[in-house]
């Protein structure tokens, strides 16, 4: 690391010239890439799109590591890091552009660099399209709500839109503890004080037991990374705290599944007994590619608390007595599942049928669901009769 360390050689291309270029190659910029012999590079709706930059065909090892060291800046912490343990998050802003969080790290003895463009204002549900009942958390008191998902499926963007209600409606002491601060709010109804790993505090846990001690009504955690921190993020909500995170899980089981599973063999039944009590929403997302090429398009499954799902979690599932099971019949109460997502999504025209399978839960069962459009498709596709064949059949009915 100390070969490409943070040195700043001659530059004919400024890291904000730079990094404003690529922002500014489309709208739906979502994420960039600096890397040493490579051109730079865009996140376009889910696809890697190259960017002309005058006077910068491909990053060197050496532009790499300067603009390393531009976005670290004064952060010694986030320095130390990156040299101790080969990679670190940032923030950093592009006045009047956008606020970018940022992982630096080492491949092959350089540095490289991945960014996350970030709104420079806070969405609102309705912007970001999403169900009316996630609107319903900003009501809830206690207890944990967790976003989940894949990398860039808008995790982030749900939870400051329902941070930013909460702030709106209520008068709370909001707390929030992130790695790095991405999206920042203002005092409005209620007070907010952001965390920082690194510059305010060195670890999750230590930050979240803290909390505890700084009265509190709602607490978010930016993720839900171990074992400790699920353990304080428990007895938060014990406690009477709101408290909001994310994981990295792909639907409401597997969420479900990776919380218990960090625990002991001998210690899991009691956790899900508290996790029963404790989850008031699981809210899940994926991003599907839309048939019209325009972009992509947001799918949410919710988990909601109530007798049923809670029954399931302490238990844990059965054949006929599952959490999707749960979700398909708890419409009523404001659930929704993945593949039934889909399925409506497929139906108005919005996802290709291939991809809404590649996307499903359960694809072999979405297919069931869709037999009858499946079959109007490969009715509408089967080639009409020959004309000559169309006439002989004609004259052969007429002799009848």
């Amino acid at each position: 690391m100390e070969k490409t360390a943070l040195s700043t050689p001659s530059d004919t291309v400024s890291t904000v010239s730079i990094i404003s270029r690529m922002l500014l190659a489309s709208k739906q910029v979502s994420d960039l890439f600096v890397s040493p012999g490579c051109r730079p590079f865009v996140k376009i709706s889910g696809k890697l799109v190259a960017v002309e930059i005058p006077d910068m065909e491909t990053f060197s090892a050496e532009d790499t590591a300067r603009i390393a060291a531009e976005v670290i800046g004064s952060n010694q912490f986030a320095a130390q890091k990156l040299k101790d343990d080969g990679s670190c998050d940032v923030s950093y802003s592009v006045p009047g552009l956008a606020r970018l969080r940022v992982n630096v790290f080492t491949q092959r003895g350089t540095c490289a660099i991945v960014m996350r463009a970030i709104a420079t204002v806070i969405p609102d549900l309705a912007s970001l399209n999403l169900p009316s009942e996630i609107a319903r958390i900003a009501d809830t008191k206690n207890g944990i709500v967790l976003v989940t998902g894949p990398t860039g499926s808008g995790k982030s963007s749900t939870l400051a839109a329902i941070v930013d209600l909460i702030n709106e409606k209520n008068s709370y002491h909001i707390l929030t503890i992130e790695d790095p601060i991405e999206f920042s709010h203002s005092h409005k109804k209620s007070i907010v004080h952001q965390r920082e790993l690194g510059s305010d505090t060195p670890r999750f846990d230590l930050a979240l037991r803290a909390a505890l001690r700084q009265s509190p009504d709602v607490i978010l955690v930016g993720e839900m990374r171990d074992r400790e921190t699920i353990e304080i993020a428990l007895e938060a909500a014990e406690t009477g705290h709101l408290v909001l995170s994310t994981l990295h899980t792909i639907d409401a089981s597997s969420t479900l599944d990776r919380i218990i599973g960090v625990f002991p063999l001998g210690d899991q039944q009691s956790i899900r007994t508290r996790v029963a009590k404790s989850f008031r929403y699981i809210v899940s997302q994926r991003l599907l590619p839309r048939k019209d090429n325009a972009g992509r398009t947001a799918i949410v499954e919710i988990l909601k608390s109530t007798l049923r799902t809670r029954e399931y979690v302490l238990k844990g599932e059965s054949q006929g007595k599952s959490l999707i099971d749960a979700m398909r019949d708890g419409s009523d109460d404001g659930m929704l599942h993945f593949d039934g997502e889909i399925e409506k999504l497929i139906r108005d025209g919005v996802v290709d049928v291939e991809a809404g399978l590649t996307y499903a839960t359960n694809p072999g069962n979405l297919r069931l669901e869709l037999s009858d459009l499946l079959e109007n498709q490969e009715d509408a596709a089967e080639p009409p009769l020959p004309e000559e064949s169309a006439s002989v059949e004609a004259e052969m009915e007429i002799e009848r």
